[in-house]
């Protein structure tokens, strides 16, 4: 894509992470085809997720750290560090000076936004959970707007924000409220189990025992597609495989918006990227949130989802295998059920997401 080199610039600043860095893409594909430039500022960690950003968006790793986790060296480098990225940031913005920055959380943001603000750059960021994260959080009073992925969001007292919904990348949008195949008693049962971008040792702990456990009628039929970490894979694949079940165990999945599409149910943590997949396309969804997510975020994103009908949620504190068989069935079982557990989740959909974002982002660059 040919972008005319005296455009708009955009500054785009996402951790490193699949929760940060897809609706940052969505954002960036979108400014894009607007006719914006647009540049990722991220760290070395969150390069390694920037893959299925367009070609035209320019990297630049900055140099970032936290002073809450690693140990005493680290703390004590970390703000120095910080310090390093936020002077090479401002210097980078006065060679090529962004006409707007838009921080999505994560501490490789802190760089940009910190420049931004000191060189009076027009600045929104977006919080893609229910509870703030703690970036976002200590920069909400420094910004000119908030947009708010999950509604209601826990924001700062006397901050306000505005709810654009979470962005979803193209490859999502084409597949968006792709027709619902309920099971059948008996065809194939597509089962897809996702961790976010970094997978979840308790779903592979706890998903191939409880797959396993399910009715002889159920198992042959059964394709599932597990994204596990990689130190995972090699026993959960031979857990499936002694249960006689077809499965592909990947770390990372690329064509995710297909195997939803693809899925007859869904098993997964419930970031709010994830979320924002699941209703775009519309499927039945059983979520056990991250027990460690900063202010349980991931529990509150789940929320809206369990009280629309469109999925069940196991708290990891008392998930268990026997559990989780009963509602995999439940719902394998149940073509009903399914079908108005998939059409809830299309009732939370905001496939217009990044547009209301793109809408925010014109108003403040003005």
């Amino acid at each position: 894509m040919s972008v005319p080199a005296r455009a708009p610039l955009a500054l785009i600043a996402a951790g490193g992470t699949g929760g940060h860095m897809f609706p940052a893409q969505a954002l960036a594909e979108l400014l894009l085809d607007r006719g914006w430039r647009v540049k990722l500022s991220t760290d070395d960690r969150g390069a390694r997720y920037a893959g299925g950003f367009p070609e035209a968006v320019a990297r630049q790793v900055v140099s970032s750290a936290t002073t809450a986790r690693g140990g005493l060296a680290g703390k004590l480098a970390a703000p120095f560090r910080i310090a390093a990225g936020v002077l090479a940031a401002r210097a980078a913005f006065r060679r090529d000076r962004p006409s707007v920055v838009i921080g999505f959380g994560g501490y490789p943001t802190i760089p940009a936004l910190s420049a931004a603000r000191l060189m009076g750059l027009p600045r929104l960021i977006h919080e893609q959970n229910g509870v703030m994260g703690r970036v976002n959080r200590l920069f909400a009073p420094r910004v000119h707007r908030i947009a708010c992925g999950t509604w209601p969001t826990d924001l700062p007292p006397g901050i306000t924000g505005t709810h654009v919904g979470n962005p979803v990348r193209n490859s999502v949008l084409d597949r968006a409220a792709a027709p619902y195949a309920a099971p059948t008693p008996d065809g194939p049962l597509n089962l897809l189990v996702i961790g976010g971008s970094q997978g979840a040792r308790v779903l592979s702990d706890i998903v191939p025992a409880a797959v396993a456990a399910l009715p002889d009628d159920l198992r042959p039929r059964l394709r599932v597609s597990h994204q596990a970490r990689a130190e995972d894979a090699d026993r959960v694949t031979a857990a499936y495989a002694q249960a006689g079940i077809t499965a592909e165990v990947q770390p990372f999945f690329t064509d995710v918006p297909d195997r939803l599409a693809q899925a007859h149910l869904v098993v997964s943590r419930s970031g709010a990227s994830s979320l924002a997949d699941i209703t775009v396309i519309g499927r039945p969804a059983i979520l056990i949130p991250f027990a460690a997510a900063t202010g349980d975020h991931q529990t509150a994103n789940a929320q809206a989802l369990a009280e629309a009908g469109a999925a069940h949620v196991h708290p990891e504190s008392v998930l268990d295998a026997e559990s989780l068989t009963r509602d995999i069935r439940a719902i394998l079982t149940d073509p009903a059920q399914a079908t108005a557990m998939a059409q809830a989740a299309l009732t939370l959909a905001r496939p217009d997401a990044a547009q209301r974002l793109y809408d925010l982002v014109e108003e403040i660059s003005r």
